[in-house]
């Protein structure tokens, strides 16, 4: 299964004319978050909000809507007003995974959304509690390999790349291990902490200071090569050749929105891609920035909802 799970990479620079729109906006814009604060579906949008709330000249609302995969975000967003006033922070889950895990999804991921941008992407970081009995992966893998579903694994919820991971990590390492879906990534990782789960393939931006400070042990980033947020901490495969899980993370708006609306987003967001002070708010959780133009944009999710098919299926993975 070697990279099943890849990030598209190559994604340009773009910074489209806007076209003239002087009465947009001329009230506060809401940024729909798919999860819970404390994850990177939130931490993301919160990063970018304030310079591009300076660029609209317009405050920016971040509105949590998390639970069932993103699904409830997406939902709400889909039965939105398609007037550029209300859009969604998206990730690999809502837009890929979830077209396949779900036998009944209450959306279409390319016919239900008009894609803006894509703005971000992080891998995630393979962490242990600290009282587990593994000091690297090889240990961890011999571990799991001697308790077949001793070992059990949260994650921000189903759908999510963090989830995939776990499940990946079954398929590629051949082991058992159980999935333990929470609400949000701040719930998984507080159990994680006390030791009520062993471990979790948590995304880079919730789990890098907690690896830094020792509350949790790192034992591997879940990009090709080692990433120089945790430069100590080696590539999963380097131990399973081919494992990789990097998530992607976007801007959309409802279906039929106007392309000057479209114009106007995707310009803030890709000049705040470039503003210092964002960057380094990103940088400080581990996550790099992206950028591209709607129609790139829009041909990545297309691309990616087939891709992730192929893993949900060798993985055996349902959310219902």
């Amino acid at each position: 299964m070697k990279n099943a799970i890849a990030l598209l990479a190559g994604c340009t620079l773009a910074m489209p004319v806007l076209a003239a729109d002087d009465a947009f906006p001329n009230r506060p814009l809401r940024v729909i978050a798919p999860f819970a604060p404390g994850n990177a579906g939130d931490i993301i949008p919160r990063a970018l909000a304030p310079k591009m709330a300076e660029l609209f000249k317009q405050n920016i609302v971040i509105d949590n809507r998390g639970g069932a995969g993103g699904t409830i975000a997406a939902e709400l967003t889909k039965a939105s007003p398609p007037d550029g006033y209300t859009v969604m922070l998206v990730t690999a889950g809502t837009h890929a995974i979830n077209a396949s895990l779900y036998s009944k999804l209450g959306y279409d991921p390319v016919r239900d959304f008009t894609p803006i941008g894509l703005c971000a992407s992080s891998p995630n970081v393979l962490v242990v509690t600290p009282s587990l009995p593994a000091q690297s992966v090889k240990e961890f893998i011999a571990l799991a390999k001697a308790k077949p579903g001793a070992l059990n694994y949260g994650s921000s919820g189903s759908g999510t790349t963090v989830h995939l991971s776990g499940e990946l990590f079954n398929v590629m390492a051949s082991v058992s291990t159980i999935h333990v879906p929470y609400k949000g990534a701040g719930e998984a990782l507080t159990d994680l902490i006390a030791g009520r789960t062993q471990f979790m393939f948590a995304s880079m931006s919730s789990s890098l200071q907690l690896v830094r400070t020792n509350k949790l042990r790192g034992l591997a980033v879940t990009s090709l090569k080692r990433h120089p947020a945790l430069p100590d901490l080696p590539a999963m495969s380097e131990f399973l050749p081919g494992f990789e899980a990097v998530a992607w993370y976007g801007y959309v708006g409802p279906a039929r929105m106007s392309k000057a609306h479209v114009a106007r987003w995707n310009q803030v967001l890709n000049a705040s891609l470039q503003d210092p002070e964002t960057l380094k708010r990103l940088a400080a959780v581990g996550v790099d920035p992206l950028s591209s133009t709607p129609e790139e944009f829009a041909a990545y999710i297309k691309a990616e909802v087939p891709k992730w098919a192929q893993v949900v299926k060798a993985s055996g993975a349902r959310a219902d």
